[in-house]
């Protein structure tokens, strides 16, 4: 006899272990070039404003208050890496790679992460006006108590991904693929691509407020 699926929304699951201070070395930032490897390093207070650091790859790193506006991140691997106060007007981050990877109260103005892959990646506080992960693919992915302006989750691919107690003032779903998306706890106050949030979780109080997007969606007329 065939066994039904269980029923409900799997949670992330993060197995992160952080790199042993003890281990890292001290790295020197204004060396990092393009395609760049390096492993066990940790750079601190470094700005890194428009280098151009394309097709990097940072194993077991550590970034503390590091400065990235305009940098060229493009293609860039983070792996078992910790950042803690990463500041950008601007982050170019597209087509990245992000595996085992903590991010703590970053401070992102425009945080351009289209086409990436996020696994296994804890985002927690913070402030992002704009993050953008059109077409990217999350697995096992929490983002915590962040303020988000405007969150492009266009084209993308969720499995066990949760935003937990997060204010998001716009959420952008068009055309996304939700496996396992638990919403349940945050805020958002506009919605786009409502079609997109099928096999998301959202809680009772969302539901209310979703219903006049849902009847528009679903050219219902409601009168009293």
């Amino acid at each position: 006899m065939r066994q039904k699926k269980p029923v409900g929304t799997v949670a992330p699951a993060i197995e992160f272990v952080e790199p042993a201070a003890e281990r890292l070395s001290a790295g020197n930032a204004e060396e990092l070039v393009s395609g760049d490897y390096r492993e066990g390093e940790l750079f601190a207070s470094a700005d890194l404003t428009e280098f151009d650091l394309d097709g990097c790859s940072f194993l077991e790193c550590r970034f503390d208050a590091i400065t990235l506006t305009d940098a060229e991140l493009r293609g860039s691997r983070f792996i078992e890496t910790v950042f803690a106060a990463p500041f950008a007007h601007s982050l170019k981050a597209a087509r990245t790679t992000w595996r085992d990877v903590r991010i703590e109260n970053p401070r992102w103005g425009s945080a351009e992460l289209f086409d990436s892959q996020l696994e296994s990646v804890q985002l927690r506080g913070g402030k992002i006006d704009y993050l953008n992960l059109r077409g990217s693919r999350l697995t096992n992915v929490i983002v915590e108590e962040c303020f988000i302006g405007d969150l492009d989750l266009g084209g993308f691919t969720g499995d066990r991904v949760a935003f937990v107690n997060c204010r998001i003032s716009t959420l952008d779903v068009t055309r996304a693929t939700c496996l396992n998306v638990d919403l349940r706890s945050s805020e958002f106050a506009t919605i786009h691509g409502i079609a997109g949030l099928a096999g998301a979780t959202i809680d009772d109080a969302q539901l209310s407020l979703l219903a006049p997007v849902l009847a528009e969606h679903l050219g219902l007329r409601v009168e009293p």
